[in-house]
């Protein structure tokens, strides 16, 4: 008799724990953990003390079938903790799901900055992603995230498989926001005027606290090629908007931390040199 022998799929199941504590006036890394391929670079410290910058990294380079990536970030009571990365996530075609979870918890006093470059998800790729997080009492936020759907670069269309995507944001507990979204290849959303309309990135910027009536008609008047907006929800600032490139979301963005910073985080933005590299 002869044995039947599976091909071969490798699939990369990769962990990355990290812990912050804030000692005097200084952020200092107390926990990194990994497993798989999944790494920080070197803690650095550009603003001074107070505000450690980590970059995530991950060598593979690319997400496939079968993968799966699980990263949680605990910054602890009145730290402040800013992480990144130093490109595009992929997540290539595949005949299989691949997913990421991300779970931030920012106790009393903290805040964390995740401010990720874009995810780019090929045509035909199966990508799910899910985030959490939990915030204490004053702990504030400032979240972003970039998705392009195809390689428009490419000319290539998001035909085929999928992206599907859940966030929630708590604090002490209570739902803040709740967010899922499943976008199909070749689905009608892509092209809708209720959907995409035809723009193949689009990004989410949320930030905890409230600004006045001035500053977020300078937001919105900020120059540039998205179509975007925000609207201020009680204790919650939410911005949007579609783009044709990756590069314009990014800049739009930026350009939103750099106004909003100073003011809800009272702090004057100084974006990380990894990000002009």
């Amino acid at each position: 008799m002869t044995a039947l022998i599976s091909p071969f799929t490798p699939e990369w199941h990769a962990e990355l724990e990290l812990g912050y504590a804030r000692f005097g006036d200084c952020t200092r890394p107390v926990q990194r953990r990994h497993s798989g391929p999944l790494r920080v670079q070197k803690h650095l410290y550009a603003e001074g003390p107070e505000v450690c910058q980590h970059i995530i990294v991950h060598p593979p380079g690319g997400i496939a079938g079968g993968d799966r990536l699980d990263i949680s970030a605990h910054a602890g009571r009145n730290a402040w903790v800013q992480l990144t990365s130093p490109g595009a996530a992929k997540w290539y075609r595949s005949s299989g799901p691949a997913s990421q979870t991300l779970n931030l918890h920012v106790e009393a006093g903290g805040t964390l900055e995740w401010l990720p470059q874009e995810t780019i998800v090929y045509s035909a790729a199966q990508a799910e992603l899910k985030t959490c997080i939990d915030l204490e009492a004053d702990a504030r936020l400032f979240y972003w995230d970039m998705v392009a759907l195809g390689r428009p670069a490419a000319t290539e269309r998001f035909d085929d498989g999928y992206f599907q995507a859940q966030l929630d944001i708590r604090r002490d507990g209570k739902l803040l926001w709740h967010e899922r979204q499943r976008i199909s290849g070749a689905d009608g959303l892509l092209d809708s005027p209720i959907g995409l309309n035809g723009y193949p990135v689009f990004a989410t910027l949320i930030a905890t606290g409230e600004i006045d009536a001035d500053l977020l008609e300078r937001c919105r008047e900020l120059p540039g090629r998205v179509r975007g907006d925000l609207t201020q929800l009680p204790g919650l600032l939410v911005g949007r908007c579609l783009a044709n490139e990756a590069l314009h979301a990014r800049s739009w963005l930026i350009a939103l931390w750099q106004l909003l910073r100073p003011e809800l985080l009272e702090r004057e933005a100084m974006p990380p040199r990894i990000w002009n590299t």
